[in-house]
């Protein structure tokens, strides 16, 4: 079978996205293993499916490298609205995107051809009940609370923004070594349906420096959703304010988050790679 895809990335935080419209995929859990090997195929950190919607502008249906299906991708979100806006011609300033965990506004930024080069994005409100995140502490919020990971005592904040994350705040993020750290906290018997982790440094202030451990996925340029998450835990533990604009340095580039009680806020590019055809 033969598949046209389209290779998108925001910060570096790459997925190739195929047209739902155009082929009905039987196993898009094992096309995501298949597609995202860097050696033997296109590479990527997984596959967004672009699809129609009943109740929105469009559909995302996401799946990470290991072939797990995602709640929410923040980087993905953004070139899916690329996607509707730019292929589909849906040519809206504000468009509406289904994902697992609900409907998501984005307001898309044109160049001077119409063309959309970001978005910002209303995440909705951050979830900080362990219960609805998920994560197995006691309490009504995870904040700055000491926990014991494979031997080692660590301090997490939880939020969810659609999907589970755990935020740590060190002194030299650098130099981690997350290839060790990460999956321990990735498979942590605390968290039930495992979860994205967030190690962030302080650089000045509204200024963050964050790496992320990324479930099903590893180390990734970036995450959307992750950096969310560091903002309202950088909020929580007094580190930056509510209301203001956060610009968080990832690997792969530069977000601007704004977190308030009622929302939060994701600004970023989307960037269309290559296009091509593939045949599994």
């Amino acid at each position: 079978m033969k598949y046209e895809f389209t290779k998108m990335q925001g910060c570096g935080n790459d997925y190739v996205y195929i047209d739902a419209r155009k082929y009905a995929i039987d196993d898009p859990s094992a096309l995501a293993v298949k597609i995202s090997d860097r050696h033997f195929a296109i590479g990527s950190d997984g596959l967004i499916l672009v699809a129609p919607s009943d109740v929105a502008d469009g559909r995302m249906i996401m799946f990470n490298s290991d072939g797990s299906e995602s709640e929410m991708c923040g980087n993905g979100i953004r070139c899916v609205g690329k996607f509707v806006h730019d292929i589909w011609g849906v040519k809206k300033d504000t468009l509406t995107i289904e994902t697992k965990c609900g409907i998501k506004t984005l307001k898309m930024i044109l160049d001077d051809k119409g063309e959309a080069t970001g978005a910002t994005v209303d995440m909705g409100r951050a979830i900080l009940s362990p219960q609805l995140i998920p994560v197995d502490l006691d309490g009504d919020t995870v904040v700055d609370r000491e926990v014991e990971i494979d031997g080692e005592t660590y301090n997490i904040t939880c939020v969810s923004m659609g999907n589970p994350h755990a935020v740590l705040f060190v002194e030299d993020v650098e130099n981690m070594d997350l290839p060790s750290i990460g999956p321990k906290f990735e498979n942590n018997v605390i968290f039930p349906q495992r979860t994205n982790t967030e190690f962030a440094e302080v650089k000045a202030p509204g200024l963050l420096r964050m790496r992320v451990w990324e479930r099903g996925a590893g180390e990734t340029w970036a995450c959307g959703t992750g950096t969310c998450a560091t903002v309202v835990a950088a909020c929580l533990n007094g580190l930056t304010k509510k209301g203001e604009d956060v610009r968080v340095i990832l690997n792969g580039g530069e977000l601007v988050i704004n977190y308030t009680d009622e929302r939060v806020l994701m600004t970023g590019p989307a960037v269309i790679s290559f296009t091509g055809e593939i045949e599994i």
